[in-house]
């Protein structure tokens, strides 16, 4: 965390950071705009658990007055990712254990249903695209690129849904994994070795390309377990970022 808080958010704007103005440029809210942004930093830790936020800073770094960036943390706010304390301002939220628990356990029980039913209906084509993805991924961790290779796995565990239809359901699915997706951005490469989830990747889509559901399922949930098997590590390695674990 930065020791001087005020100046933390001017830290980040680096190349990833959006020019100035070109938020305000954007058609349609650009309070959505800033919120998606902010939420994509802090997701991805470029904005990390505990960092004090200046809606003047971030209004700044974006481009924009500070009335979007206020709409922005409030519904951030509402989401769990900031929290608004008194005489203190804005900070980023600490990583809740039993939420990130919670949304595994309820991805795991949709995509074990999900991976079960493409094991059926999945065709040749969506079959070929799964695996073009695990090869995309494969030459990003060849370059070492680790957020290349998470939002390709977004995008590996979205064809599963579309092969059956139900694209809709990854979607949906986005809300419940915000808390997940910030551990999966932290675990990525020490916690979690890439070769083992690219392993898993190619479990899970020979056991569909071979039409074995319960090979399918069973590779899903050893695939979704993974991120309990780091999050220990993670709170030992980073203990400021996590809440204290109620269990």
């Amino acid at each position: 965390m930065a020791s001087d808080p005020g100046q933390a958010t001017l830290r980040h704007a680096g190349p990833a950071a959006d020019p100035p103005a070109a938020l305000g440029q954007l058609a349609g809210p650009v309070g959505a705009h800033v919120r998606r942004v902010l939420e994509s930093r802090i997701i991805t830790n470029v904005l990390p658990p505990g960092e004090r936020l200046s809606e003047n800073d971030l209004a700044l770094m974006l481009g924009v007055s500070r009335q979007p960036v206020r709409e922005a943390l409030i519904r951030l706010a509402e989401i769990g990712l900031v929290r608004v304390l008194a005489q203190r301002g804005t900070v980023v939220t600490r990583i809740s254990v039993a939420q990130v628990r919670s949304a595994r356990f309820l991805r795991a029980a949709v995509e074990r249903a999900v991976i079960r039913q493409a094991a059926v209906e999945a065709d040749a084509a969506a079959i070929a695209g799964m695996r073009a993805l695990i090869e995309a991924q494969q030459a990003a961790e060849q370059e070492g690129d680790h957020a290349a290779f998470l939002q390709l796995d977004d995008r590996l565990h979205g064809s599963f849904a579309e092969a059956i239809g139900h694209d809709d359901v990854w979607r949906m699915l986005q809300g419940v994994k915000l808390h997940m997706d910030r551990v999966r951005y932290l675990s990525l490469p020490d916690a979690t070795p890439v070769s083992r989830l690219l392993a898993q990747h190619a479990a899970i889509v020979d056991a569909v390309a071979a039409r074995d559901p319960d090979a399918a399922e069973a590779a899903m949930e050893r695939h979704l377990a993974e991120l309990l098997e780091s999050l220990p590590r993670l709170m030992q390695r980073l203990p400021n970022y996590f809440e204290a674990d109620p269990g």
